[in-house]
């Protein structure tokens, strides 16, 4: 696909992903977001693609919210139909079978804030602030928003944020769990590089499956959840790399596993 809104290339067993509206701080249109299914579409059963990391090009934003324009020419039905598909989309990256790490560069606001959210980590800059802003403009988050924050804050802090339009700086994200890290803005890449790398290390189909059991074990009760992961775990007894990850331990070598 020829992508007007993001970029996208294929490194070391990476795909990097940047959306590329700087002159709009990255705000998502509808454009952004088809691209964005379209490239998470094709990294699915690419071989070459074992983690992705996504951010915003420029200095100042990951991405500061959605097109306001765009939003404010639609009506009722056209506004519930774009947040569904919308958040197809996002349900798409958030169950992705392969780590994706959302390197926060700058402004994270409103459906930038939900994209992020629904990556399975969050990496910041320790220039970068966040919010949901939607009820600065009468509105509400359509993206998640309301559903993903109080799981990873906890409802009180959630609703402080989404009804009030504050934003908190990366310190406070990372001190009430919205964020894994804060680093130095010019090491924000190297250091979910250096993430990615060790886990490239590890059994390919063991990290697929823990992924599989943490996102989908959420949306259960936890009797539910753990009968899933016994399940999974069960299913790692059949794969190849599960032989050779217990063999090398007991000869105490390296591993070498196939992903298979």
């Amino acid at each position: 696909m020829d992508y007007q809104n993001i970029l996208f290339e294929k490194k070391n067993g990476i795909g990097y992903i940047t959306l590329n509206r700087p002159d709009k701080l990255n705000a998502l249109n509808w454009q952004t977001m088809q691209e964005l299914g379209a490239v998470f579409t094709a990294m699915k059963d690419d071989s070459d693609v074992r983690g992705v990391i996504l951010t915003g090009s420029g200095d100042k934003a990951f991405a500061a919210g959605a097109d306001i324009k765009e939003l404010s020419e639609m009506s009722p039905m056209q506004a519930k139909e774009y947040a569904l598909e919308a958040q197809g989309i996002l349900r798409l990256i958030e169950h992705f079978p392969k780590p994706v790490i959302a390197a926060v560069n700058g402004f994270c606001l409103g459906g930038g804030n939900e994209l992020a959210m629904a990556c399975h980590m969050r990496w910041a800059s320790e220039h970068a602030k966040f919010g949901q802003p939607e009820v600065n403009l009468g509105v509400i988050c359509g993206n998640g928003g309301t559903q993903r924050l109080p799981r990873l804050v906890g409802k009180n802090r959630a609703i402080e944020l989404v009804i009030s339009g504050n934003m908190i700086d990366a310190r406070e994200a990372e001190r009430i769990g919205l964020v894994n890290h804060v680093v130095a803005h010019d090491e924000l890449l190297s250091a979910c590089e250096a993430f990615l790398a060790t886990v490239f290390k590890k059994g390919p189909v063991a990290v697929q499956l823990s992924l599989e059991a943490v996102q989908h074990g959420m949306e259960m009760t936890l009797e539910e959840g753990v009968a899933y992961e016994a399940n999974l775990f069960g299913m790692a007894f059949s794969t190849d790399d599960m032989r050779e990850g217990t063999r090398a331990f007991l000869e105490k070598r390296k591993a070498e596993f196939r992903g298979r």
